[in-house]
């Protein structure tokens, strides 16, 4: 990242060519430190245990090398580029040490897929279970370190797996909130492939703090009988939004308008919104690890982001998974335009922006 320094006070009548390039190395090309941006984003290289194709881990440079030629111009919100956002910088070791435990993970994953028996102390798996809870930790304490500090933290991964250490430090903050998840798998399982950190798993594992009160799912097309059962089971603390439901309530002449009213109705006042990319389009992250059919569009999303601003409920925080750069830049340049999306309208909800 740059070492550019730009303090907040002076960005109004600074030399800053907003409508000219940005500035390579930097977040949406923006000229704002840690320091003094009001959005600190937190990378999270990490795809550990991703049970089908990895790459995620290398989405959040992605996402950066890709954001700087991004416009920064928002038709509803006047100058949000001033609102001062930046990403931390991606931790090399972090890289080297998913590297390292994904390779024991791969053999792992091999054993199970091969019908070999695992047991519950399996030293490897024990490994890799410690690893994930390692990183949690740091993200759980870096995240703490920015809310201390006042500023809007958000997470970028990875795998879906990343965000529970921020998840978990947001509940050292706010009594109660639910997740929006948006997602085209539930992520209800107790594990997968004897990981308790499994991309599969992070609802299940979020649902485990007190705090989250409530998991709102949108766009689920993918799940197994067991998360059926968990939401089931559930008593009304998990509300999901099947992504065929809202197809055929399409069909039928309900408008997205009308949609996106039903899910802020079970909305409560204060949010946290965990978006897996594969909950959208797959013709919009064809690399993503896991991709499945159907999905919503991204203006369908920019539209319920919106609605959910100017509801008056609080975007406490949120995260982006699963952004896997292909062979061309188009992953990466989608997450980084629903990036900018989820941080502008998130300063909405806390009053950091104004809409016209």
């Amino acid at each position: 990242m740059s070492n550019f320094q730009f303090p907040m006070s002076n960005v109004e009548g600074s030399n800053f060519d907003y409508n000219g390039p940005g500035i390579r190395g930097n977040l949406f090309g923006l000229p704002f430190s840690v320091e003094n941006s009001q959005l600190v984003i937190i990378p999270a290289p990490w795809d550990v245990t991703v049970s089908y194709h990895d790459g995620t881990s290398r989405g959040p440079k992605a996402i950066l090398d890709a954001s700087y030629q991004v416009d920064l111009f928002v038709k509803d919100i006047p100058n949000a580029w001033k609102l001062g956002i930046c990403m931390l910088p991606v931790p090399d070791e972090m890289v080297e040490e998913n590297k390292s435990f994904r390779a024991q993970a791969e053999q792992h994953i091999r054993k199970v897929e091969n019908g070999e028996k695992i047991s519950g102390d399996d030293s490897s798996l024990n490994i890799i279970n410690a690893a994930c809870e390692k990183f949690n930790e740091h993200v759980r304490s870096t995240a703490q370190k920015y809310l201390k500090e006042g500023k809007i933290v958000s997470l970028v991964g990875g795998d879906h797996s990343s965000p529970l250490g921020f998840i978990r430090a947001l509940a050292e903050v706010y009594d109660r909130f639910a997740i929006l998840q948006i997602d085209a798998h539930a992520d209800l399982r107790n594990s997968y492939e004897g990981f308790a950190y499994s991309h599969a798993s992070i609802m299940y594992n979020a649902l485990k703090i007190p705090a989250v009160g409530k998991l709102i799912q949108v766009g689920i097309r993918d799940l197994c009988d067991e998360e059926a059962n968990v939401m089931q089971r559930a008593m009304g603390r998990v509300v999901t939004f099947y992504d065929d439901d809202i197809k055929s309530s399409k069909v039928i002449g309900k408008t997205w308008d009308h949609l996106c009213s039903e899910i802020i109705k079970h909305l409560p006042p204060n949010i946290y919104i965990s978006v897996d990319i594969d909950g959208f389009d797959p013709k919009l992250c064809p690399h993503t690890g896991t991709p499945v059919p159907g999905g919503i569009d991204f203006h369908e999303f920019v539209y319920l982001l919106k609605k959910i601003a100017l509801s008056g409920k609080k975007i406490i925080g949120f995260d982006l998974c699963e952004v896997c750069p292909g062979n061309d830049d188009w992953d990466a340049n989608v997450g980084a335009r629903v990036l900018y999306q989820l941080c502008n309208w998130t300063a909405v909800s806390q009053k950091k922006l104004v809409v016209r």
